[in-house]
């Protein structure tokens, strides 16, 4: 059963919101170098201190949805319902992030962040520590037997779909053919799982998660 949050909880959520929409409006209006943490914290009428109590840097305002995108990646792994195949189950979550990060709404802020090193520089390290998180979750799954190596690269190969697609003219077909090519990857090291029945011989979980959208 979900415990729903306490009245501390819904006030340290609701503190941390005001931060980050603050933020990334001054951000927008005047540029991300051009302000201050401190200018931030007045804005949003906190003490500099409770800013960083909820973000640990200048640039983590701006991601200010990373740790929970990171949950819901583990999720899509932790989440599956009984004997529900792997790399659909994370095509699914990652259709869902690329469509939140491409909206119409999102367009200035990665512009934003295109032109910051500093954010670009962010947001790389962002996604490696998603895709170390995600192999974590792969790797200790009791159903998925593989080595750490292919979860590892599983899990970079979902994240860089991610990126990719986001950054593609076309996100829904690049996603598609995408998760066609990491089907095949994770074929390629688990082939007991034809043995099993698991994947029909000539039919992937990839191709079953387009051709049911």
């Amino acid at each position: 059963m979900i415990v729903p949050p306490g009245r501390r909880e819904r006030k340290k959520a609701a503190t941390r919101q005001k931060i980050a929409d603050t933020a990334l409006r001054l951000f927008l209006e005047r540029g991300y170098d051009a302000v201050g943490i401190r200018e931030v914290a007045a804005e949003a009428d906190v003490a500099v201190t409770t800013l960083f109590s909820h973000f640990a840097s200048k640039e983590a305002l701006v991601f200010e949805q990373d740790e929970d995108f990171e949950q819901r990646l583990i999720r899509a792994v932790t989440g599956r319902a009984p004997h529900e195949p792997l790399i659909p189950a994370l095509r699914r979550e990652i259709q869902a992030l690329v469509r939140h990060c491409t909206a119409d709404s999102a367009a200035p802020i990665w512009r934003m962040i295109d032109e910051s090193p500093a954010l670009r520089e962010y947001e790389e390290s962002m996604r490696l520590r998603h895709a170390e998180s995600l192999a974590t979750a792969i790797t200790a799954e009791p159903d998925l037997p593989q080595t750490a190596t292919a979860c590892q690269t599983i899990a970079r190969f979902v994240i860089d779909a991610y990126s990719l697609a986001r950054e593609a003219a076309d996100p829904e077909t690049a996603l598609d053919e995408i998760f066609r090519m990491i089907e095949a990857a994770w074929e390629v090291a688990c082939p007991s799982r034809r043995a099993r029945g698991t994947v029909p011989p000539g039919r992937t979980g990839a191709g079953q998660a387009v051709t049911s959208r």
